[in-house]
């Protein structure tokens, strides 16, 4: 069966918990919309993260390079193009609607010049939509939070649900949908959703659907930390509180999410349109008494997550097949055909062969990660989570848009130091254009991506412990994986200094 979609749908849900969906299992919330959504669709079993976190991943998905094995965080680059950019040049109309504050701020430059028109629906998070709050509301709800944060600001102006960003978001993209999904030839929708993302907070009902019994404010700033319970940053009914709360926050955005389907519908769209339902990834809610997004190895809660493909004779169903983010750039350049025109190689491959039946699999492994943190291997079978083999150095970070996350806690000159006299022009893999790359040893201020505390290497054998329980690291099968990384390291033609401060020379 060949599958030639005309247009594509995507919605990115950000921090999209996989084992909290009906559709995989979940049974803990409801996601009705989600689970509608999944009987029709390719649900894909075998999904991983790539690049981590927000942006790395968004740059997975419109870029197609695992861009952490050489950046932290940051903007697309000089030689390289975000797909818009050749959707533009092949004609088609490209849409952004989002409400994800990376998108606007420094770190996130030039993802939503591309697109044909973009849609910024404010006031979510670190957004610095107002710089004062509405003076009729009391204040924000608040969670061990020092400084300030943006929100709170902008949180007393949601007069009720369809006020917060999410829902708003949401109601863009179906409204654009009704308005425009007639008028133009081909078309890619992405609609780039910051929920159910930190802060966890909601109108009623959700805010108390799966925690009744709460008194006085929800806790919607989860904190980032391993052991929260077990080291006292928060106690068990406080845990249960942040979990309800983002539940009530993932059904809320599901309710909006159903709209946006229900759009779909009304216009016909099932039959030339393929809707794509991804993440960035997920959200430690107490799992291993793991918190947020702390410096640990990525485990099954944070990088093994959800995709669901459906539409332009989608047959429903599982792939089982090994597939990870920069697979969804690879599909869209296929789809559009602007394969042979893009300026950077890519890591991913298209899924069409899957989606068509054509194929079991289109890849082997796949590398997964934080940069300057472990670096990991999946093969289907087995993951691998390779740290520093000493201390962790050297650290190689090569750009020419030299910019990293925006904190509301660290300056600039502590989230990323500039680069030093040691700087030198370096080329990237696949491309011929200089890039500044800078080096830090061991005793270097360092940013802070790269300050984790490492516990050693792990191997886990997914299919007979899923649950990650047994650590295989050490034995005869850590050394043939262990190749298996180095080869793979080298085939795309990563930094040296990886295989230096891995030790996998």
């Amino acid at each position: 069966m060949s599958i030639a979609p005309k247009n594509v749908v995507m919605v990115l849900l950000d921090s999209l918990n996989r084992h909290m969906l009906g559709c995989y299992g979940g049974d803990e919330f409801k996601t009705p919309n989600i689970d509608r959504l999944a009987a029709r669709a390719q649900c894909f079993t075998n999904h991983y993260t790539g690049s981590l976190p927000c942006m790395p991943a968004r740059h997975d998905i419109l870029c197609g390079t695992w861009d952490f094995l050489w950046k932290p965080w940051g903007s697309i680059e000089l030689w390289e193009d975000a797909i818009t950019y050749r959707l533009r040049e092949a004609g088609v109309t490209s849409q952004l609607i989002s409400d994800h504050p990376h998108l606007f701020e420094t770190g996130g430059e030039n993802y939503h010049v591309d697109f044909s028109a973009w849609d910024y629906q404010r006031g979510h998070e670190g957004d610095p939509w107002k710089t004062v709050g509405d003076p009729s509301w009391a204040g924000a709800p608040d969670f061990m939070r020092k400084h300030p944060m943006p929100y709170d600001n902008s949180r007393g102006w949601f007069r009720g649900e369809e006020d917060f960003p999410g829902p708003r978001t949401m109601a863009a993209a179906a409204r654009w949908l009704k308005e425009n999904a007639g008028r133009h030839e081909r078309f890619f929708l992405f609609v780039d959703e910051f929920d159910p993302h930190e802060p966890f907070d909601t109108p009623e009902p959700y805010a108390s659907m799966y925690d009744p019994d709460w008194e006085g404010p929800h806790l919607i700033w989860p904190p980032y930390v391993e052991g929260g319970v077990s080291k006292g940053v928060i106690d068990e009914r406080q845990a249960r509180q942040l979990r309800a709360s983002y539940g009530g926050k993932l059904t809320m955005i599901d309710h909006w999410l159903g709209k946006v389907i229900a759009a779909v519908e009304e216009q016909g769209l099932w039959e030339d349109t393929l809707f794509v339902l991804c993440t960035d990834h997920g959200h430690y809610l107490g799992e291993r008494d793991i918190w947020g997004k702390p410096g640990v190895p990525i485990y099954q809660t944070l990088g093994h997550i959800p995709l669901l493909i459906a539409g332009a004779g989608i047959e429903a169903g599982t792939c089982d097949a090994l597939t990870t983010s920069v697979d969804l750039f690879a599909t869209l350049a296929e789809i559009f055909g602007v394969e042979e025109k893009l300026r950077q190689p890519s890591h991913g491959h298209s899924l069409l062969p899957l989606l068509e039946g054509t194929s079991g699999k289109v890849r082997d492994w796949l590398l997964t990660g934080v940069w300057g943190r472990e670096v990991h291997l999946i093969d289907g079978s087995h993951k691998y989570a390779r740290a520093p083999e000493g201390e962790n150095a050297p650290l190689c970070m090569m750009s020419n848009r030299w910019s990293t996350m925006p904190t509301h806690f660290l300056t600039r000159e502590q989230e990323m130091p500039l680069p030093d006299e040691r700087a030198v022009l370096g080329r990237m893999p696949g491309s011929t254009v200089p890039v500044l790359r800078q080096v830090w040893e061991a005793q270097d201020h360092i940013p802070y991506w790269a300050y984790a505390k490492f516990k050693g290497n792990f191997l886990y054998d997914l299919k007979s412990d899923p649950a990650e329980k047994e650590n295989l690291a050490g034995g005869a099968k850590e050394r043939e994986i262990a190749e298996k990384l180095r080869m793979a390291l080298q085939s795309i033609e990563a930094p040296q200094e990886q295989f230096i401060r891995l030790g996998l020379q």
